[in-house]
C-alpha cells in the first residue's frame, strides 16, 4: 500500500524553532540547498559562502564521476578526493546506499563547521538534517506527524556535542526512500554517516512489524558510529541508543 507523502514546501516546522535571547535564526537558500541556521548572530554572507563551496565540490566531482550523483549503492572514489567526496563515500559504503545518501548531512556539517570559528553555538538545519555545535543543552523535535506538530523531541547534553541528528521518512519530505514509515532518526558524531544511516535504516521500513527489524540493524552499525535511533510507523514507537525522549 502507497502510503501519503507529506511535502512541507515552506518548511513550516522551522516556525516552531525557539533560538535563545542571544541566538539569531536565518534562512540561506541556494538553487535545492535550503539552510535553516541558528548562531549567535546573522551570518547569512558566511554560510552563503560555505554553500558555495560546498556544492561546488560535490558538483565538480560528480561532472568528472557521474555515478557519484546517480548511484544507489556505494563507489569508490579516488583517494585524493576532497574530504567531504571520501566522507560521504565511506559513509555509503558503511550503510550500504549511494553517496548522494549522505549529502544533506555533508553540507549541515561543512556549513556549520565553517561558522563555527564566529559563532560558538551554531546549528545547522538542511531539510531535516542537522548539524550542531552547542555550549548548552539542546531539545530538538521528531516530526513525525506534520499536521498535528512536533510532540516528543530528543534532549542533548552540552557535553555531547558537535553533534548530528538526521532523519529520513517514507511519508515526508522531497527526499527518495524506499520504506514507507513515518521516521527514521539517527544521532552520530558525524553528519555523513548519520544522513546515510537514516536514509538506509528507513528503506528497510515498511511496516509497523519492522520497527523491531529497524533497530537490530541499527545496532550493527554501533562501530562506524551510530550512538542512537528514534523509529516510527504509525502509532508503533521504537528507539534505541543513547537518546533521551522529552515531551515538548
Amino acid at each position: 500500500m502507497t502510503r501519503k507523502k507529506y511535502t512541507d514546501h515552506a518548511r513550516t516546522y522551522r516556525d516552531n524553532v525557539s533560538p535563545a535571547s542571544s541566538e539569531v535564526s536565518f534562512q540561506t537558500v541556494v538553487e535545492q540547498t535550503d539552510l535553516f541556521i541558528v548562531a549567535e548572530k546573522d551570518l547569512s554572507t558566511e554560510a552563503l559562502n560555505a554553500i558555495h563551496e560546498v556544492r561546488s565540490i560535490i558538483k565538480c566531482y560528480s561532472v568528472l564521476n557521474p555515478q557519484f550523483s546517480t548511484s544507489l549503492v556505494p563507489i569508490d572514489v579516488l583517494d585524493q578526493s576532497h574530504p567531504v567526496i571520501i566522507a560521504m563515500a565511506k559513509a555509503a559504503a558503511h550503510c550500504s546506499v549511494g553517496p548522494m545518501a549522505a549529502v544533506a548531512g555533508a553540507v549541515a556539517q561543512y556549513v556549520a563547521d565553517k561558522l563555527r570559528p564566529v559563532s560558538a553555538n551554531v546549528l545547522v538545519e538542511n531539510g531535516g538534517d542537522i548539524y550542531m555545535h552547542s555550549t548548552v543543552k539542546r531539545k530538538v523535535a521528531l516530526l513525525s506527524e506534520p499536521d498535528s506538530g512536533a510532540k516528543i523531541g530528543m534532549l542533548i547534553d552540552a557535553e555531547d556535542f558537535p553533534l548530528a541528528i538526521c532523519s529520513s521518512s517514507g511519508t515526508i519530505g522531497h527526499s527518495l526512500s524506499l520504506g514507507s514509515g513515518d521516521l527514521v532518526t539517527v544521532r552520530a558524531k558525524d553528519a555523513h554517516f548519520a544522513d546515510a544511516a537514516a536514509t538506509a535504516l528507513a528503506n528497510m521500513l515498511k511496516s509497523p512489524a519492522d520497527v523491531p527489524l529497524v533497530i537490530e540493524k541499527a545496532r550493527t552499525l554501533t562501530e562506524h558510529g551510530l550512538d542512537g535511533i528514534f523509529v516510527q510507523y504509525d502509532s508503533k514507537i521504537g528507539a534505541w541508543g543513547d537518546i533521551e525522549l522529552v515531551a515538548l
